[in-house]
């Protein structure tokens, strides 16, 4: 999490600074759906980098906006799920996702779809 001093002023700063990445959003997107596996999360966004990928859920987790659950099995299993501060983040990514679709629509000249 971030500490007292690392917190931005600004609300608007406190969350890009949290959530702000391209591949953060979209595995926000994805956990907002149910709990994935990490290896089913790497093959659904087109290009991340193992590493990339690894460092996003350990940051998101570390924030406690996602939650890790390791299953005690041969092989390990472990999945990602929103934590409830990460349930939270719902209306936002919803109200980006109809603004995207209305951007969409209204390039393709459909107009926007409210």
């Amino acid at each position: 999490m971030l500490t007292k001093e690392e917190m931005p002023a600004c609300p608007v700063a406190t969350t890009v600074a949290l959530v702000g990445s391209k591949w953060k959003l979209l595995i926000l997107r994805n956990l907002l759906v149910r709990p994935w596996r990490f290896n089913e999360l790497k093959k659904s966004l087109d290009g991340i980098s193992q590493k990339v990928l690894s460092d996003s859920l350990r940051s998101l987790e570390e924030d406690g906006i996602v939650t890790r659950t390791v299953y005690p099995e041969v092989p390990p299993r472990e999945e990602y799920s929103l934590s409830e501060l990460g349930e939270s983040m719902r209306p936002i990514i919803s109200a980006m996702e109809q603004w995207g679709r209305d951007y969409q629509e209204l390039v393709q000249g459909k107009g926007p779809s409210r």
